[in-house]
């Protein structure tokens, strides 16, 4: 089998441990190009970079070349990476490796899913990895199984328009439970903003918030992540209510 030809993004920033961990494995299967922001994008969903320059600089990590690190979104990173630096479209695009679970409302927010997303506009099969903790120590794990569906996404791809979005459990191989093929749960947070008095006397806010648990089974992916198994989730970006638009089609259309 040919080495595949990969572009990998994430939301955390090129000097995440996460991405470094990710690439270093890839290598192993594929030719591998790094395009990701060079600061933290956490939570910016699929925006994209209007009204600024997007300027490009080229990382070295123990005076070798890793990548090219973008002052933009995942998004960005993964439009420019295709249409400006590889100026082809590369087998496979995987965004990760995140540092906490990408699941049920918070994919919306993602901006590691959001540059997979991209790449699934783009006609591209993609993967968003995630691992489950905000301060994950199993970089190896969630890296071997990134490999692992790269492989089989590549032998197996999805309909055009759709990526995989993988969320893996923050422990060692031997404590994964298996693998299941999951839908994105309907949990969410309770978001407010905590008012504070900075030294200065001025108001700012804090965002936080408390998570509802609005799913039980283990079919929903941050349910199937407790429970120490990989989730495996087939997500689009067509948000249509299908079963809405039938149900007030005659009360809403008019001709």
């Amino acid at each position: 089998m040919k080495k595949l030809n990969i572009l990998v993004c994430n939301d955390d920033g090129i000097t995440s441990k996460g991405i470094y961990e990710l690439v270093k494995k890839l290598k192993e299967i594929a030719n591998v190009t790094v395009v990701a922001p060079i600061s933290e994008q956490s939570a910016v969903g699929h925006a994209i970079t209007m009204k600024n320059p997007l300027r490009i600089k080229e990382i070295f990590i123990n005076n070798e070349f890793f990548g090219y690190a973008i002052d933009g979104t995942p998004a960005d990173c993964v439009k420019i990476g295709i249409k400006n630096i590889l100026n082809y479209k590369p087998d496979l695009v995987i965004s990760g490796i995140n540092n906490g679970a990408n699941t049920a409302i918070n994919i919306i927010y993602s901006g590691t899913v959001s540059g997979a997303r991209e790449a699934a506009i783009m006609d591209i099969q993609a993967i968003a990895i995630s691992l489950t903790s905000h301060t994950p120590t199993h970089y190896d794990v969630a890296a071997q199984i990134a490999c692992e569906y790269a492989l089989k996404l590549y032998e197996n791809p999805l309909p055009s328009g759709t990526l995989l979005n993988i969320n893996v459990p923050d422990c060692p191989f031997d404590d994964i439970n298996g693998y299941l093929f999951t839908k994105q749960g309907k949990s969410k947070w309770n978001d407010d903003y905590e008012e504070r008095i900075d030294p200065f006397g001025y108001k700012y806010y804090w965002l936080k918030g408390d998570w509802i648990e609005c799913d039980a089974d283990i079919q929903y992916d941050h349910v199937a992540t407790k429970k120490n198994y990989v989730s495996l989730t087939p997500i689009h970006f067509d948000l249509t209510d299908y079963s809405a638009l039938e149900k007030y089609k005659h009360i809403f259309e008019k001709k």
